[in-house]
C-alpha cells in the first residue's frame, strides 16, 4: 500500500466529532483526521510491516499517520538516529506514548534512550523518556529487576518538573515499575516517599498519586514476590 492510499483511507474515515474532542484531551487537531486508535490498528493489521511506508507516514506530519507509523515499522530497521529524530518530532502526548508502546520499547537502545531523553528540555521529548520507561515496565516481561531499579533515581531526580505532560509521565513510569512485582513495588514506594519529601508541587502530586495506587490492597494482591 502506498502513502496516498493510506491517507485516502484515513480521510474517508475522518470523524469531525472526534476532531472536535481532541483538544479537550490536550491533542493538537490542526493536521489530523480524527481516527480512533482501534481504527488505526485495523489499518496496521491490513498493511503489516513496512519500513518505507512507516517512514513516509511519519514524514507526512499528519497526526493519524504518525500514530500508524510505529505500528507498522520494522523494529530491525530502526536506527538510534531514527529514534532520536522521531522523538524530536513529538508534539502530542498520544503520538509520544503510542510510539513508545508500539515500537521503541522493542529496540535494544530503549533503555539508553529512556534515560537520555529524560534530561531533555522539550516537553514531549522529556515525556518520551518516561513513557518509554513505563512501556518497558509494562511490556518487557523478561527484563530483570535491576534494570528498573536503575531507573528509579532518574525518576526521582526529574520529579520537580511541573509541566503537565512531564509530571504525568514521571508518575506513570513510577507506577508501572511498582506494579511488576513485590520487590519493585517496595522500591517504588520508597522512591515515591523520597519524592514527596522534595516538597515541590509536582513532586507532591507525583508521590501522592503513585502511593495511592502502589499501596492499594487491590494492587498488592496481584503482585508476586
Amino acid at each position: 500500500m502506498q502513502l496516498e492510499d493510506v491517507l485516502a483511507r484515513m480521510k474517508a474515515l475522518s470523524d469531525p466529532a472526534s476532531l472536535a474532542g481532541m483538544a479537550r484531551f490536550g491533542i493538537r487537531a490542526e493536521n489530523a483526521f480524527g481516527l480512533r486508535i482501534p481504527q488505526i490498528r485495523v489499518l496496521a493489521k491490513e498493511i503489516g510491516s513496512d519500513h518505507a511506508l512507516a517512514t513516509a507516514l511519519w514524514h507526512s506530519a499528519i497526526h493519524d499517520a504518525r500514530l500508524l507509523a510505529p505500528m507498522i515499522e520494522e523494529a530491525k530497521a530502526v536506527t538510534p538516529a531514527q529514534m532520536d529524530a522521531w522523538a524530536g518530532d513529538f508534539n502530542s502526548w498520544d503520538v509520544c506514548d503510542q510510539c513508545c508502546a508500539n515500537l521503541f520499547w522493542r529496540l535494544d537502545e530503549a533503555w539508553e534512550k529512556a534515560v537520555a531523553w529524560t534530561d531533555s528540555e522539550p516537553e514531549y521529548l522529556k515525556r518520551a523518556g518516561f513513557a518509554l520507561m513505563a512501556s518497558l515496565a509494562w511490556k518487557n516481561k523478561q527484563a530483570p529487576d535491576e534494570r528498573f531499579l536503575e531507573l528509579l533515581p532518574v525518576i526521582e531526580a526529574q520529579s520537580d518538573d511541573g509541566r503537565n505532560f512531564v509530571k504525568k509521565a514521571v508518575n506513570w513510569a513510577l507506577r508501572q515499575i511498582g506494579k511488576r512485582n513485590r520487590a519493585l513495588n517496595e522500591a517504588a514506594v520508597a522512591c515515591a516517599e523520597r519524592i514527596a519529601e522534595r516538597g515541590t508541587p509536582a513532586a507532591r502530586w507525583i508521590a501522592r498519586d503513585a502511593l495511592r495506587e502502589l499501596t492499594a490492597a487491590k494492587t498488592l494482591a496481584r503482585l508476586k514476590y
